[in-house]
């Protein structure tokens, strides 16, 4: 009898929506490598990257091409290319911790989530049907106002790239672009109003994760 062929590994690999993953590497390399030569190349392949981020899930969906590797590529990506860009901040504004905060609720936030995710054997961490907070839920519920926050997010952190000039507080930068005219005002608070929502619900899923980590290691104990 003729042993079943085992599935090419090969294959996962070569998934439409992991090849665009690695395009986004590519482009973040090459970005970072010039960032501070040229400001305005560095931010229109910093955001091509960021929009193939959306492009990846429609295609992972639309070939049936989704995989638990490309899940965890994808989110790498984003969080290695934001924290990244937040380091150059933290670098050219001052005080610095604030970005350096930034960076640590970011990856803390979407850590736990994730192994969180996996202790109770969920298949994805964005599914929150569970939670207690209406706002995480709508986040991860609602693509539409997720991907809000998460281009008014990636957008702000451009445009104080683009406005920095070394050791400047971020504050007086901001202030500076608002008083420019309406139009460039009204963006900011746009952009902030994005941003502030999307820290916020970090927060949210960092306690959310911890609480279920938690829950898991009491569970386990009474089963003893």
């Amino acid at each position: 009898m003729a042993s079943k062929s085992r599935p090419r590994t090969i294959s996962v690999y070569l998934y439409i929506p992991n090849i665009i993953g690695y395009i986004r590497i590519l482009l973040n390399c090459y970005a970072f490598a010039i960032c501070f030569t040229n400001k305005e190349l560095f931010s229109v392949l910093y955001f091509i990257s960021f929009v193939c981020d959306a492009l990846d899930g429609w295609f992972a969906r639309k070939f049936n091409q989704v995989s638990t590797f490309g899940a965890v590529l994808d989110m790498v990506t984003d969080r290695i290319s934001t924290a990244c860009l937040l380091v150059i901040l933290s670098q050219v504004y001052r005080p610095s911790f604030v970005f350096l905060s930034l960076l640590a609720l970011d990856i803390a936030s979407h850590w736990f989530q994730m192994y969180s995710t996996f202790l109770v054997g969920k298949s994805n961490h964005k599914d929150v049907k569970d939670s207690t907070s209406w706002l995480f839920k709508l986040y991860y519920g609602n693509r539409m106002f997720m991907g809000y926050c998460c281009v008014a997010c990636e957008l702000l952190y451009i445009i104080l790239f683009l406005l920095a000039k070394e050791s400047e507080k971020m504050t007086d930068v901001l202030m500076d672009a608002a008083k420019q005219n309406i139009i460039y005002s009204a963006l900011l608070a746009f952009l902030l109003f994005g941003w502030a929502t999307k820290q916020l619900v970090n927060v949210i899923q960092m306690k959310t994760a911890a609480d279920l980590c938690v829950l898991y290691d009491l569970n386990k104990k009474h089963n003893k």
